[in-house]
This record gives structure tokens, sequence and C-alpha cells, in this order.
């Protein structure tokens, strides 16, 4: 679907530093800027972990587990939020002295989602004196119940929106809780791991901890990098705590001062360390991290970012390379036969449907949340895609099924108003208001998509049916400068809710030509005269390249190539339309 290119209205900005530049003020302005402060991501600026509720009684347990050199087991999710939370708690738990502290991450097609039953029993063999859930925890129930009921201590930390019941954990870390008066319940999973040792730290510094067994005080900002990446991948809003966290993570990585497994990844992605940015965190290293929970186990994930030895993080990311180009095979045949029934639909129905529910039985369940989210974006409507699950019960087997939504539609709620108004069909559902994630019978799903394509069509108007692009206005013709793009990077960093900035203009095509298959390279020309490359990604090569189009208005990001050490100026452009 062609999204409508839309300048934003101009905002009050004097209340932002006057030796701004006034493109980058009235920028921040536009996107909710209200203090000068907002601007600071020293690591100084971070909320206080004391306004997390139940931190310090999360700490506590953690104290006394470290007197006592308890057994502990960190039990995270198989994304890259759930990845780099494991590995954060496990780098720095051993920072304090724990001797005995693993991870347990659910293989998706075993176990599925978090602290199920099924792995809580998993987690009853190993027997730990202490688990950890990260990025997960605050929907299992049942889960923490049957550790509690061996006798295990439990500390839930998460981040994912909790239910009307919460499990009936020794400590509840989540800043989403009622009652929670942490300011920032963006926090990815990983952020809320960080926060844990940094009250672990505090609160071993009031007991004297570190004088009394003569140790240095651990240096938890060493765990930034992992922080940066978790949060990023996790595409939470970046507000001015998790702009700091990304901010500082990526820094350190820019100096050279990071863990090898994030080394090896910046490598086996081709990406430049030294000018490394939030959005290389979303487009290349993730995806590559990802994969191995997708198709395979977080297991080899979270062995790249702990490995302490270059050349075997190498080799692990060489891996998660390789199952990332499989998941790209995978999710374009899955991207084929979804086109070919949505083809079929919108011929019958001379339109885009408000919802978009489909299932095959052959479909990887590991790759449909990518193709849901790729769904959602060419054609602008909710999407939920189901593949088989690996549970199956007297009434048949279940089907799982992966969630993406629009601006505007809280899927979460969406799936929970559905699940109330017709009890026993959703078997069990979670997430935020862009992303989630269900189960349901396979003999329900004609009956869940009509209960899906009712609730969207009921809340769907019209302003939120047209898909458009948010430009930051006409770039001033002085503005179209190496300089000028890297301070743009250099604001940042962009992301989720904070986006990276873009422009608006009409140019004279001087040349147009498919590179990659199904990428336009362009070489656009200005009012003014100058040249400049511009190149749009994944454009439909039955419209281009189009030599009866002279003229075309792009909404654009302002960027820097760089080729063999030369670095030039491009556009990346977002949108085109012919004039």
């Amino acid at each position: 679907m062609r999204k409508q290119i839309i300048s934003r209205e101009r905002v009050k900005d004097a209340h932002l530093p006057q030796d701004l530049d006034p493109i980058i003020k009235q920028i921040y302005a536009s996107r909710g800027v209200k203090l000068n402060e907002e601007l600071d991501n020293s690591a100084a600026t971070l909320h206080s972990f004391k306004l997390l509720k139940d931190i310090e009684k999360a700490s506590n347990v953690l104290a006394r587990a470290l007197k006592s050199q308890s057994k502990i087991l960190i039990v995270g999710d198989f994304d890259a939020d759930g990845a780099t939370s494991t590995a954060t708690l496990m780098c720095g738990l051993q920072m304090f002295g724990f001797s005995h502290v693993d991870y347990l991450v659910p293989n998706r097609f075993d176990f599925g989602y978090g602290l199920s039953p099924a792995l809580a029993q998993e987690v009853v063999k190993i027997a730990p004196d202490l688990l950890i859930t990260v990025d997960n925890g605050i929907s299992c129930i049942a889960g923490v119940d049957i550790v509690k009921s061996a006798g295990i201590k439990v500390i839930v930390t998460d981040h994912h929106l909790p239910g009307t019941e919460l499990p009936k954990a020794d400590a509840i870390v989540n800043p989403n809780q009622v009652d929670c008066e942490f300011p920032s319940s963006a926090l990815a999973g990983v952020g809320v791991a960080f926060y844990l040792l940094l009250a672990l730290r505090s609160e071993l510094r009031n007991k004297n901890w570190f004088e009394l067994n003569n140790q240095t005080p651990p240096n938890i900002a060493s765990l930034l990098d992992l922080v940066a990446l978790g949060t990023v991948a996790d595409v939470v809003p970046l507000d001015a705590n998790n702009r700091t966290l990304v901010h500082q993570g990526l820094a350190r990585i820019k100096n050279g001062v990071t863990r090898p497994g994030i080394e090896a990844l910046i490598e086996v992605s081709n990406r430049n360390q030294a000018r490394l940015s939030a959005s290389d965190f979303g487009f290349s290293l993730a995806p590559r991290l990802n994969a191995a929970g997708r198709l395979d186990d977080m297991s080899l994930g979270i062995a790249c970012l702990l490995s302490p030895d270059i050349n075997n993080a190498r080799r692990l990311a060489g891996e998660l390379d390789a199952l990332n180009v499989e998941r790209r095979e995978i999710e374009q045949s899955m991207q084929v036969e979804a086109q070919a029934v949505l083809d079929r639909l919108c011929q019958k129905d001379e339109q885009v449907p408000d919802a978009v529910c489909l299932f095959q039985n052959d479909w990887h369940q590991g790759v449909i949340g990518i193709l849901a989210g790729r769904l959602k974006e060419k054609y602008h409507r909710p999407t939920i895609i189901f593949a088989c699950g690996d549970d199956n019960s007297l009434e048949g087997p279940e089907i799982k099924g992966s969630c993406r939504s629009i601006s505007g539609l809280h899927i979460r709620d969406l799936l929970e108003s559905i699940s109330t108004a017709n009890p026993g069909l959703i078997i069990k559902f979670g997430g935020h208001a862009m992303a989630a994630g269900l189960s349901i019978k396979q003999a329900d799903f004609d009956k869940f998509e009509q209960a899906f394509v009712k609730a969207v069509n009921d809340k769907l108007t019209d302003d939120l049916r047209q898909s458009i692009i948010l430009t930051d206005g006409e770039l001033p013709d002085g503005y179209f400068t190496l300089d000028f793009a890297q301070y743009l990077k250099q604001a940042g960093p962009w992301g989720q809710e904070f986006p990276e900035p873009i422009f608006e203009h009409v140019f004279e095509i001087v040349q147009q030509r498919i590179v990659g298959e199904k990428h336009l390279k362009l070489i656009l020309k200005h009012q003014t005269g100058f040249l400049i490359d511009g190149i749009a990604f994944n454009v439909d090569i039955k419209q281009w390249p189009n030599t009866k189009i002279q003229n075309l208005k792009c909404a654009f990001v302002l960027d820097i190539n760089e080729f063999r050490g030369k670095f030039t100026l491009q556009l990346l452009i977002r949108e085109l339309v012919a004039q």
C-alpha cells in the first residue's frame, strides 16, 4: 500500500537550547522533547533503580544467595532481548563473585515461550537454589508455582504487561507492574536485568560486602553494549532513559570496548564498528542473533555473546549468519505463498481486507513473526500469521500465531477483548501494543479469524486505514552535506517512537536502474542543479524502473554511503511518488 507523505506540523521549540541547529531543534521538539535534560545522554541521567517496585526485595534475595554461594539458574527467552538479558545477568552475577550460575532457554519448538509448566519441570530436575527469569515470567503463573512448590526461590524480571494475576514469586521486578513508580515503562527485558545488577551492587555496598571481602565493586557499565543491543532489538520505545542506555552502549562499542561476541556479530554483518548506529543493531546484528531462536536454539546466540575468545565468537557468529540466510530463504517462500492468498482475497473484495489472518500447516513457526511484520508493512493492516504448534491434546492440535499491528490499534488489548467475548477460544496470549503472540486450537481457526476480523472492523477508522509517512518537511538547500548527515546521526540514537529524521523533496530523475534484484538505484537532480544518489529498497520491480516518470517526490533519510573507504552522500528513500 502506497504511503501518503505528510509533513509534521511545526511545534514550539523555543524551550530547547538556542545553540542547537534550528532543523535539529524542530526535530527534537516534534518528537516530544520537553526538557533540555532529555538531550543529555550521560549515564548520570539514568532513572534510579530505587524507583522499581520490589527491586530491593530482589537484591536482598540475591545478596543472601551470594553469601551462601547458592546455585542460580537464569531462564531467558528465545529472542534477542532474551539472549542479551541472559548474557547480561550471567556476566553480571559472575562479576560479583557468584560461582554457580547457569542458564536455560526454552527451545520454542519443544517448550514454547517463557517458564511454561513443561520447562518448570526441567528446572526442578536441575534443582537450583534460586531461579531468575529474564524477559519473561510475568504471565507464567503455573510455571512459577511448580518451581516454588519444589522449594526453589524465584525472582521474576520482565517488562511485558502483567495480567490480572501475578506469579507467586519471591520478588517481581517489572516497570509495568501496578504501583511501580519507575518513570519509564519502556525498559526492555535487558534493561530490567541491568537495573537489578545496579540494585545488587548498592545493596552489597550498604552491607560493606566489598570491603569485608577485599573485592572491587564491579563495573556494571561494562554491560551496556549488551543492554544497547537488546533494547534496540526488542523495538521498545526509545524514551529518554532508553536513549541514554543505547547511547552509552553504542559509545563503548564504537570506542572498541565491547565483548568478542558483539565484535564478531559486527564483522559478520559487514558493519563498521567505529561508525555503528542504533539501526545497525536492529537491521544487522539482531536478525542474526534472532535466527538462532527462530530456527534452532537461542543457546547458540547466548554462547556467542558470552564467548571470551574472538576466534570462537567468530565461529559462532558464522553459524548465526548461516542460520539467518536459511531464515531468509524460508521467509521468502512463505511470503510468496501468503501473497498468493492475499491476492485472491484482494481480487474477490477489490480492496485490501481490514485484517489479515492466515494459517498454513507447513509454515515455519520460527518465521511467522517476520512474515506478519512484512505483510503488516506492505498492507498497513493488523496481521496474524499462524503455524502448527507442538502442543497436542485430546481436543486436537494447537496452532501458534504471531501478531503485528498498526499504530492506533493495541493488539494485546484486542486479543484480550476477543478472549473475553469468546471464552476458551484463545488458549493463551501475551504481548504489547504493536506485537503479540497467541495459541488456539487448529479446529478453531475459522472461528478465531471471524472474531479477529470483527474486532478489527469495530476499531479501525478511515484515518487508521490510511498508511502515512511523516516527514520533517523540506530540507533547505544548504543542508545536503556530509557534515549535516553526520550531525543527524550523532543527534540520535533514533528508533521506536523517536524516529530518524525523514525529509521530503521533489527531484528530477537523471538515472534509474535495479540493483540486487529488487532495489531501485537512482541519480536525482535537485532544482539548484546538484546531483545526488538515492536508493529505494524492495521496490515493486513490475513498476520500476519507469522511464515515463521524470519527477519524483521522495520521503528520504539523509545518509552516508561508505565504499572502499570513500564516503558519499546518498538518500535512503522510504517512499517515492511519481509527479
